[in-house]
């Protein structure tokens, strides 16, 4: 459903994607991770047409982004990272005019609207100025939004900054819904726990460039399923095992304190590239 094939973006004297290359099959949910300045967001404005590339290809359920922009276009659906709804206007006049601009007729408009905000169970607030929604609130009418004119392809950068836990995990059961409509979902995410539990693969970017890509499942257990975190001279050192009795066996023999963990995705992030996701 998604296509990149060697993808470079230079600004000046910075190349912020040296070569990417993945390709996001139909259907499934696909978390792009790294730090800060990595290029996911520079990734995402390539495909939905914000920013040009400076080489490479990508494609959009088989549309070219540069030749076939406006078809290209049709197939995806973008929710920013900053909410960016229209504060005057209210919920229903927020999602009517993006499916206006999509030239929906008005019949199909409004049973449109009608089903996501009863999809995102806010049909009682239809006529509510969007000043006055919660961010949770305001997070899921914008995703509603990116919906109205059926996208096959939706991308989601940072989808709950900002949230509190519940908030969050309330978008995440929208997510796998949107999931179970067919929709291919592209994730950027700086909450690893939420890449864990919702993304069917994932993709590790550092300065630009792919480091893995695999199922959260395989990357996890590339280093370990066990972890102990100790502090040792004011630094964090966290030790790795296959399995609990092999961490039990190191237990033993340590004199200082520590924690017993499962290992997450974070730590297969962190020893591949030595960074934290953030």
């Amino acid at each position: 459903m998604i296509r990149i094939e060697t993808l470079r973006k230079a600004y000046k004297t910075i190349e912020a994607l040296k070569g990417v290359t993945l390709r996001v099959h139909e259907g499934e949910i696909f978390a792009y991770l790294g730090p800060n300045g990595a290029g996911k967001t520079t990734t995402i404005r390539i495909l939905t047409g914000l920013t040009k590339l400076t080489s490479g290809k990508a494609f959009l359920n088989g549309f070219n982004i540069e030749t076939e922009t406006l078809s290209a276009k049709r197939q995806f659906g973008l929710v920013p990272q900053s909410a960016n709804l229209d504060q005057e206007l209210t919920v229903f006049e927020n999602l009517d005019v993006h499916g206006r601009l999509f030239h929906m007729p008005r019949q199909d408009r409004r049973e449109k609207i009608d089903e996501l905000l009863g999809y995102i169970d806010l049909l009682d607030r239809k006529g509510t100025p969007a000043k006055q929604l919660s961010g949770g609130m305001k997070r899921r009418v914008m995703i509603a939004r990116a919906l109205v004119h059926s996208p096959r392809i939706l991308f989601l950068d940072e989808p709950t900054v900002g949230l509190d836990a519940s908030i969050r995990r309330r978008i995440w059961a929208l997510i796998k819904q949107i999931q179970q409509s067919g929709a291919t979902i592209f994730l950027t995410t700086h909450y690893i726990e939420e890449a864990e539990f919702l993304a069917d693969r994932v993709a590790f970017l550092d300065e630009g460039a792919i480091v893995a890509i695999d199922t959260p499942r395989h990357l996890i257990s590339r280093i370990g399923a066990w972890a102990i975190d100790r502090v040792l001279d004011g630094e964090m050192k966290t030790h790795y095992f296959k399995s609990q009795h092999d961490a039990g066996s190191y237990i033993t023999e340590q004199k200082d304190s520590f924690s017993l963990r499962r290992v997450n995705l974070e730590d297969a992030f962190l020893a591949l590239t030595g960074k934290k996701v953030k």
